[in-house]
């Protein structure tokens, strides 16, 4: 039986040095089964470095990283976890795939390299194409699809493989509001409907807030906030980057309304 209070990431004095400077500061902090995580902070604060810690792609200075309450270096069961980094989208629009291509690839395992895909298989991948609302466009060449749907089309590819956990690094830079209101409903639905435990990096400070259950500034060093309904965002973000912040948000359709004074 899966416990929705599963703590499946515990991060404790975490330090992370790139290139001889330290990054990420002292970290510690857990997120449980079923968050909702946003991200934030300044551009070069440390949010990527931090994920890609948490990921074993770079090592830690010290400090210690579990995931399902295993020790991250003995950790094999990588499946269960799904990360879109926010260079995914960057690639040979001339290359010669098509978006259910693609997120078919989600499901190449170390046991299926270089066989065929079974039946099963492409019913995920068009389940996870469904879900992610591109369906329609399953036939159509990567490179000939719009920023928003090449971005949904990297997340079905990540979904396909039936994750726990998904880590997305500034999954809408550059998509215009309307795309990213979709998107954020999408990922809102992915959490409540399936469970999935989501990290996101964003610097759309109102749909962290409105939308997400914790909120984890990253700035050097990290501070880490529950969301709830009388939640001030101002200050949870002035305890982290200091009073002579002035922090400034769009509008955002959410399930509450969200203030800002």
């Amino acid at each position: 039986m899966v416990l929705t209070n599963e703590c499946v990431l515990e991060v404790e004095n975490l330090n992370i040095a790139r290139s001889g400077s330290l990054i990420v500061k002292d970290a510690s902090f857990k997120i449980m089964r079923r968050d909702y995580v946003g991200i934030v902070g300044p551009n070069g604060g440390g949010k990527t470095t931090l994920f890609l810690a948490i990921l074993g792609i770079i090592p830690a200075q010290s400090g210690s990283i579990r995931i399902f309450g295993q020790a991250a270096s003995s950790f094999s069961s990588w499946e269960r976890i799904a990360y879109v980094s926010q260079d995914a989208i960057n690639f040979d629009s001339n290359f010669p795939i098509t978006v259910r291509e693609l997120v078919s690839l989600g499901r190449v395992k170390r046991g299926n390299l270089g066989r065929p895909l079974k039946r099963d298989d492409w019913h995920a991948v068009d389940d996870a194409l469904d879900f992610m609302g591109i369906l329609d466009i399953g036939e159509k060449r990567v490179g000939q699809l719009s920023g928003g749907q090449k971005q949904r089309a990297f997340v079905a590819k990540a979904l396909v493989r039936n994750p726990e956990i998904i880590f997305l690094d500034e999954p809408i830079a550059g998509i215009d509001a309307a795309t990213q209101e979709r998107f954020y409903q999408k990922m809102s639905d992915l959490n409540t409907a399936r469970g999935i435990t989501i990290l996101m990096v964003s610097h759309d400070l109102a749909a962290v807030f409105c939308r997400m259950s914790k909120v984890i500034c990253v700035n050097r060093s990290v501070n880490v906030s529950e969301i709830r309904p009388d939640t001030d965002p101002n200050s949870v973000l002035r305890e982290a980057y200091g009073e002579h912040f002035h922090f400034v948000y769009h509008r955002h359709e959410c399930a509450g309304e969200f203030k800002n004074d």
